[in-house]
């Protein structure tokens, strides 16, 4: 679910403010007090799903729960991800290697973070660089369950400097080996649909809410 800005129109629709997502095995997204994400006045929330046709008409059920903060919150939450969308998968390839990076454009704190792959997805890692080019493994996932995929919530907001890096790296099994996968015999693309694939590395930050005055102040969803 996207927030899509007041003055967004049909034509300019952006798909980037993550609101919330989902994924089998995902849990809530949930902040600690004085953290919330920023919904302006006047939004739109908008759905991505993505369907696979079966043949039949069926009903959509999806919904979503949102709280509102109570207090105006001292930190805003932004989630964020470092994708590849370019890569090509080898037909039989047991172990292709996927990178993507992102740059901090200013101070944050770090909250969480999630991998996302399809079912050729074989393991994820997460590398801090930080700006003095200190380098910190931050999360490894050496066995990817599609079926399960899982936020990793830090047990304390980690501070990352202006400029520092978050590199991920992920491999993916398009091998026979794989008795999840699709069809061995066929490279892989970027794509919505199972069988196809995606590389992304979805990670939630905060930064400190700047004051406003009480007549412009906007809701925040806790």
């Amino acid at each position: 679910m996207f927030i899509q800005d007041p003055s967004a129109t049909p034509e300019r629709r952006e798909i980037g403010n993550l609101l919330v997502g989902y994924a089998p095995g995902e849990q809530p997204l949930r902040f600690d007090p004085g953290t919330a994400k920023l919904v302006k006045a006047g939004s739109k929330l908008l759905f991505q799903v993505h369907y696979t046709p079966n043949g039949k008409p069926v009903n959509d059920r999806s919904y979503v729960g949102i709280k509102f903060a109570k207090e105006p919150p001292k930190f805003r939450a932004v989630t964020a991800n470092t994708t590849n969308r370019t890569f090509v998968i080898p037909a039989g390839d047991p172990a292709y290697q996927v990178a993507s990076t992102w740059t901090a454009k200013e101070d944050l704190a770090l909250l969480s973070l999630m991998p996302h792959m399809h079912l050729r997805g074989k393991d994820f890692k997460y590398t801090l660089v930080y700006p003095d080019g200190r380098q910190e493994v931050m999360l490894n996932v050496p066995k990817y369950d599609f079926n399960w995929q899982l936020q990793y919530e830090l047990k304390a907001p980690l501070q990352l400097p202006k400029g520092t890096r978050i590199d991920c790296v992920a491999h993916f099994d398009n091998s026979p080996n794989n008795k999840f996968n699709p069809d061995p015999s066929k490279e892989v693309k970027w794509g919505d649909q199972t069988w196809e694939e995606m590389m992304m590395g979805w990670f939630t930050y905060s930064i400190p809410v700047s004051p406003a005055p009480a007549s412009t102040a906007a809701n925040g969803a806790n």
